[in-house]
């Protein structure tokens, strides 16, 4: 066989050049443009591969076949066995897929794609999967397993960061799900760059890839990320990935959030819950529970609205807090919301709701560690500062939904019928929406208002008083 060509790659693009440039002819950077060294002879090597040179081209193993000839089967999903992951997935895992899982250090990655090759391993005696760790020695990775109950006799393990071996171990265990932690650890021989460097990273996720797409065996890959949330490279993975996962959580909260960024197979809006525990980590189906706290009586300062995280309508309760104080700087503190549109509810409803906090200070928060960052949640926010204003419980099962604008319109938003449908699932029997946000589902009585006048008279035998006495 004849000895390939060597070719020249642009580290800022990927664009392929036939020999080296000073400046990168595709997106015009310079400096970028440096030699593309083959870096797994074995996955060029493998069957189906391989070319052999014909004139001025290269003569393809296999000829093109119709769009109309090709299987539709060849790129359906299967379950890994965990509901919220095969929800964000978009129904489960391809066969030939890549899939990078990024997140801060302690998120629970590793733990949750454990609890994946457990079950892939369980679901069929012909699956088996093979778990490549970099960051641990093999037996921690057991105590771990034990812990969390994930030990099975098909799911291999091997403690090794040299991705030649990795590849030898593929040849012998031969899997059917590859799990690589972390792909920063790993490292290529053949390709200069330090270990978690932007080459090496670059390099070591294209050889996977190839990988995957030549023996159709998916490939779920561990990322960190900056201190920016980036994925570490940055962003240098990604568009060599089909499928791009974050996976979120606060330290001082169980819950877990699976949000997709991109996804070839699916919708990259679809979210999952989970709950991280000591003995493992499990899928949260219906998350509304953890941001509402359930009394008997509603008490005042108290407002739950509906918030869209992706496709996915999640329940929350604001709470605000007023109280006087001869302070002349008032202090306003918030959490769990965005100050300054906090800030902004406070204005508009001392401009137009006669609840003027100018002396007293205000406390905003939400309730489970629920952070909202939609303008949907203003109404609420205006309702439980109003409530807390002069002590006044706003009725119970009301739900609130609006933006709020500077001239204290409320203002139209998205979804307002599958946020309604939630809110009735779980008990609620009253809602405040803008004006033209239907169609509504039935079962639930709606008020629509048009600003935030109409809103605080909803219920006028209580926040009428309020007004009144201010």
């Amino acid at each position: 066989m004849a000895k390939p060509k060597t070719s020249y790659r642009c580290s800022a693009c990927q664009y392929t050049v036939a020999k080296w440039v000073g400046r990168c002819p595709e997106c015009g950077e310079w400096g970028s443009v440096e030699e593309a060294a083959p870096v797994l002879a074995a996955v060029a090597n493998r069957p189906g591969a391989s070319t052999a040179r014909a004139g001025a081209g290269l003569v393809p193993a296999s000829p093109a076949t119709p769009l109309s000839q090709v299987s539709a089967t060849i790129s359906r999903a299967k379950p890994t066995g965990v509901p919220e992951l095969d929800r964000v997935l978009g129904g489960g895992i391809v066969p030939g897929s890549v899939v990078l899982l990024a997140g801060e250090p302690g998120v629970g990655k590793s733990t949750l794609l454990l609890e994946v090759v457990h079950r892939w391993a369980r679901r069929d005696t012909d699956e088996r999967s093979l778990y490549v760790t970099g960051e641990e020695s093999a037996g921690q990775v057991r105590l771990r397993a034990d812990r969390t109950g994930a030990v099975h006799d098909r799911v291999y393990l091997a403690a090794e960061s040299d991705l030649a071996t990795v590849f030898g171990h593929v040849e012998q265990v031969k899997p059917t799900l590859l799990i690589v932690d972390s792909v920063q650890t790993m490292l290529a021989a053949d390709v200069e760059g330090v270990t978690g460097g932007v080459t090496q990273v670059r390099a070591i996720t294209a050889a996977l890839t190839t990988l995957a797409k030549t023996s159709g065996i998916p490939v779920l890959l561990i990322g960190h990320v900056t201190k920016d949330g980036a994925v570490a490279g940055p962003r240098s993975l990604e568009h060599l990935v089909d499928v791009v996962l974050h996976f979120e959580g606060d330290k001082h909260s169980t819950l877990r959030m699976l949000r997709g960024v991109k996804n070839r197979f699916g919708s990259a809006d679809e979210v999952g819950c989970f709950e991280l525990h000591e003995d493992g980590i499990e899928c949260v189906t219906d998350p509304s529970g953890l941001f509402l706290h359930h009394r008997d009586d509603s008490v005042p300062g108290s407002a739950v609205t509906v918030t869209m995280d992706g496709k996915r309508a999640l329940l929350g309760e604001v709470q605000g807090l007023v109280v006087p104080t001869q302070n002349p700087s008032p202090r306003r503190a918030v959490s769990g919301m965005d100050a300054a549109r906090v800030a902004m509810v406070l204005a508009v409803l001392a401009k137009h709701g006669n609840v003027k906090t100018h002396d007293r200070e205000v406390y905003a928060a939400t309730v489970g560690g629920m952070r909202v960052t939609e303008p949907s949640a203003d109404l609420a926010l205006a309702l439980a500062i109003a409530s807390a204003f002069r002590d006044v419980a706003l009725p119970a099962g009301l739900v609130a939904l609006g933006e709020v604008g500077l001239a204290g319109e409320v203002r139209r938003v998205t979804a307002v019928g599958k946020r309604l449908a939630e809110a009735k699932r779980l008990g609620f029997t009253q809602a405040v929406v803008p004006r033209d946000s239907g169609p509504y589902p039935s079962g639930i009585r709606v008020d629509e208002v048009g600003n935030v006048q109409e809103a605080l008279r909803v219920v006028p035998r209580r926040l009428k008083s309020v007004q009144d006495e201010s």
